[in-house]
């Protein structure tokens, strides 16, 4: 209990000084959308081609954007040597790590809730029964994203050119999440049905698992690098 206390304590300031500057925020609503804009007017597709491409691009924009926010994610931190602070104070580092996740989910999961319904109304998508199914398997596949990605900027927090050696550390990392996620969607989006997704749903399931148990084991050791 003490954890879950301490990582609400540092969730709450997280998200109260988003609110007070919206730096991550914007910039991630902004990408994001930017980039559907250019899947929209670069990609002509015939609407029985729309599906097959949906996934991919869907998630292609979710990496990028993802990204910017994981850049920024110990920003805060990094101000005035707030980080050593932390590290000096009897703080679990686990509820460090636990806070971090979380706040790179909520931002993650507010640009999801504008561009997925973008993304249907640009590309003429008609499947809004299935947005429910499409949430769902972009939760897990965004659990497994934050996870890691808090591990990796945590591991390149101190090196000089972090904004382009995270991307390049991470996305080798998330094949399985990118390729599960995308068969997941796809299957939904061909069927209808989460049936043919679940071998993809529970390889998803077990890399969410597995990366926040090594991240909770790991970061300790990695944040004092």
């Amino acid at each position: 209990m003490q954890l879950l206390r301490e990582a609400f304590l540092l969730l709450r300031k997280d998200l109260v000084l988003e609110l007070r500057r919206r730096e991550s925020l914007l910039t991630m609503f902004f990408f994001g959308t930017l980039l559907l804009f250019v899947f929209h007017f670069s990609f002509d597709l015939a609407p029985e081609r729309v599906a097959e491409m949906a996934p991919g691009l869907l998630w292609l924009a979710f990496l990028f954007t993802g990204t910017l926010g994981l850049a920024q994610l110990f920003q805060a931190e990094r101000e005035n040597q707030c980080l050593e602070a932390l590290l000096l104070s009897p703080l679990d580092r686990g509820a460090l790590f636990f806070a971090k996740v979380c706040f790179n989910f909520i931002l993650m999961l507010l640009v999801e809730i504008v561009v997925i319904p973008l993304f249907w109304i640009l590309f003429n998508l008609h499947t809004w029964n299935l947005l429910p199914q499409i949430f769902l398997i972009t939760l897990l596949g965004t659990a497994g994203f934050c996870v890691l990605g808090t591990v990796l900027s945590a591991v390149t927090l101190r090196a000089r050119a972090r904004e382009l050696l995270l991307p390049l550390v991470l996305f080798p990392l998330m094949i399985p999440v990118i390729l599960a996620t995308i068969q997941c969607l796809g299957a939904v989006l061909r069927t209808g049905e989460i049936g043919e997704a679940v071998p993809w749903l529970r390889l998803l399931l077990g890399f969410d698992v597995i990366f926040l148990t090594l991240g909770v084991l790991v970061f300790d050791w990695v944040i004092e690098v």
